[in-house]
């Protein structure tokens, strides 16, 4: 892990307008930066910088966050690589905190590893490009499949001599290690010699989430039945097949951008396609999907269009593993290429424009595409149809998320037509996988002891029920939380800060109700009575992204002052800094009142049930108290309106 310090230097040197200038064109408007958001399609700029607060808000789509999420949302970073990114821009030496032997020798084979297979990757270009026999056989191959030189620099293809051991021999010369040599795959040792293992073939560097290359994958030329087509990095500290979706870093903002990510075979469907323009595609490399290959997706979008040849094999590779894309929350269609074409030759074939209609025009849904293959080999055969019926009633269940509650209907609907079958016994089959998944998930997550209290009843209900949530004031609440982030170090008497004041108030009057906000007030304490003065800077770079995320909304553009006030007002204007007492305690009761109104209403709603004399007694006399205090608070603020 990043130490502390080496967080904090980061930190200390960042600067917001220059880390989101270097992505967006932004223009001064009065104290803010503004400029299109580059999170969605929009002609009038909507996306504000505050350099002062050091966060971004684009009031068009929503997103907003501080420089570390915006590179994390933007270059699809995560946190740690979003650290190392900006310690690299300003020059800090990352410092590791200590940990322990096996997980440090991880690392250091790991680093060694991204070292290795850069130098094999400027190796493996240079002799495509300009070793004789890398322009005769490599580079004259991927000619004739229609490649352009940029876009070979772009995926930084390369190509690996016929010589048995030319490129072990220069790695080891340039002071590589063989045992790591080994490892990476690039080399392998035969009757006690090392040789190259990728020898005579066309080299495609496989690229992380920050563009680090994690491995290869070699191609042979031509035909050979004695090899596979195919030789891949063997998995390792950082090649993890997996997790891994070839052209993902060079399709990451493409995908953002349409909102669908299209996923396709093999590494030079991926190149042909970008050639052509269609930057929003990844491969899987022939394999099923796996459940983090579609978290990677997910990443990026919740639409995945599968591109697979037409064939048989085709069909049957783009059908496995998409259950699990469902489950996912994914939005999953096929486009199925014709006449024994791949998408590699049929772009080149109908061009970029036609090949683009085509996805559009020929789009299947997974679940219906689906049944119309397992229903061609059913027949009459009864038993071969109830087990249809079966496994599309699974795949239907794996939609149980509320918000897909109306597309599980119309599935349902549509499948029981084309089944033939009765879409009431359909539907009950498929509550009864939900029920089923429900109930084992219930079973492993269940906790030591009854999941029933003493009576026999269901738990209480939870602050996360919406009864409970209806009666939540969030934003008074927040407001609260944003005083003591602004102006918690402040001096409120002779004796204390605003801090102190504030935690007294929590204290005393219970004042916050939501537990993600306690969080907030919570931690600032901790950090407070340690000796540390936080302020929003410390929550905003906060490695737990929920918190950080949290006081992004919390620090939000509620309101900015205009600077043309300056011009029609005499004298200093006064700003929140100069009445943050006032500020503090309007809010702290106005919270106040909301509370009491809140009780006031539970009070007559218990009035209205019949009570015994002395408990109506009790509750009249619960209701004059909370009227005085609404009296009282109301006075010191003013006129209110409550809503």
């Amino acid at each position: 892990m990043i130490s502390q310090q080496t967080i904090q230097q980061i930190l200390s040197r960042i600067d917001i307008v220059e880390i989101v200038g270097g992505f967006v064109k932004l223009k001064k408007r009065g104290i803010n930066y503004l400029g299109l958001c580059p999170f969605h399609n929009e002609k009038t700029p909507s996306f504000t910088v505050s350099a002062t607060k050091e966060i971004y808000k684009c009031f068009g789509c929503g997103k907003s966050g501080n420089t570390i999420s915006f590179l994390m949302e933007h270059e699809k970073y995560s946190y740690v690589e979003a650290l190392r990114w900006l310690a690299n821009k300003y020059n800090v030496e990352v410092e590791e905190t200590a940990v322990s032997p096996e997980v440090r020798q991880q690392q250091q084979v790991a680093d060694s590893l991204y070292i290795i297979n850069q130098f094999a990757q400027k190796y493996f270009s240079e002799k495509l490009f300009q070793d004789e026999e890398g322009q005769d056989i490599g580079l004259s191959y991927l000619k004739e499949r229609g490649f352009r030189d940029e876009i070979l620099h772009k995926f930084q293809v390369g190509y690996c001599l016929q010589e048995r051991d030319a490129f072990v021999r220069t790695a080891l010369a340039a002071q590589y290690n063989l045992e790591l040599l080994q490892k990476s795959g690039l080399v392998v040792v035969r009757d006690d010699r090392p040789v190259d293992n990728y020898r005579g073939r066309i080299i495609f560097p496989v690229h992380n989430q920050s563009g680090k290359i994690i491995g290869f994958g070699a191609r042979i030329i031509g035909k050979n039945d004695r090899a596979p087509k195919y030789i891949n990095t063997p998995e390792n500290e950082l090649y993890i097949k997996s997790k891994i979706l070839y052209g993902s870093y060079f399709a990451r903002q493409a995908i953002d951008k349409h909102d669908e990510c299209l996923l396709v075979e093999g590494y030079t469907d991926v190149i042909s396609l970008h050639q052509a323009g269609i930057e929003n595609v990844v491969a899987s490399g022939g394999t099923s999907l796996t459940p983090d290959q579609l978290r990677l997706v997910k990443k990026y979008t919740n639409n995945l269009t599968i591109i697979y040849d037409g064939d048989s094999a085709g069909v049957k590779a783009a059908l496995r593993g998409l259950d699990l894309a469902l489950e996912e929350g994914l939005n999953v269609k096929l486009v199925l290429i014709p006449d024994n074409e791949d998408p590699d030759s049929y772009v080149n074939k109908i061009g970029a424009a036609q090949f683009q209609e085509f996805i559009r025009n020929n789009r299947k849904d997974f679940i219906l595409f689906q049944l119309e293959v397992s229903l061609k080999d059913v027949g009459d055969d009864s038993n071969k149809k109830a087990a249809v019926v079966n496994q599309i009633a699974e795949t239907i269940a794996r939609l149980n998320k509320v918000e897909d509650f109306t597309r599980q209907q119309d599935y349902i609907r549509r499948c029981s037509q084309l089944l033939r079958i009765e879409e009431a016994g359909l539907n009950a089959l498929v509550n009864k996988f939900i029920r089923d998944k429900v109930s084992k998930q219930e079973q492993r997550s269940l906790p030591d002891g009854p999941a029933f209290n003493d009576a026999g009843m269901p738990p209480a209900f939870t602050d996360e029920d919406p009864l409970v949530l209806l009666n939540k004031d969030e934003q008074s609440e927040r407001a609260m939380v944003r005083c003591l982030l602004e102006f918690g170090g402040k001096p409120w008497s002779d004796t204390g800060s605003v801090a102190e004041f504030l935690f007294e108030e929590f204290e005393e009057n219970s004042l916050i109700d939501s537990r993600e906000l306690l969080r907030v007030v919570d931690l600032y304490k901790t950090w407070y009575n340690e000796g540390i003065e936080p302020g929003p800077k410390n929550f905003l770079y906060h490695e737990d992204l929920s918190l950080s995320t949290l006081v992004v909304a919390i620090m939000d553009f509620p309101y900015e002052l205009s600077q043309n006030w300056s011009e029609h007002f005499d004298g200093k204007m006064p700003t929140r800094e100069d009445l943050y007492k006032e500020e503090v305690i309007s809010t702290v009761n106005y919270l106040k009142l909301r509370k009491i109104k809140r009780l006031i209403e539970e009070n007559q709603q218990d009035l209205a049930h019949d009570h015994t004399p002395e408990e109506q007694l009790m509750l009249i006399q619960t209701h004059q108290h909370l009227k005085i205090l609404e009296l009282e608070l109301t006075k010191k603020l003013g006129t209110v309106i409550l809503r």
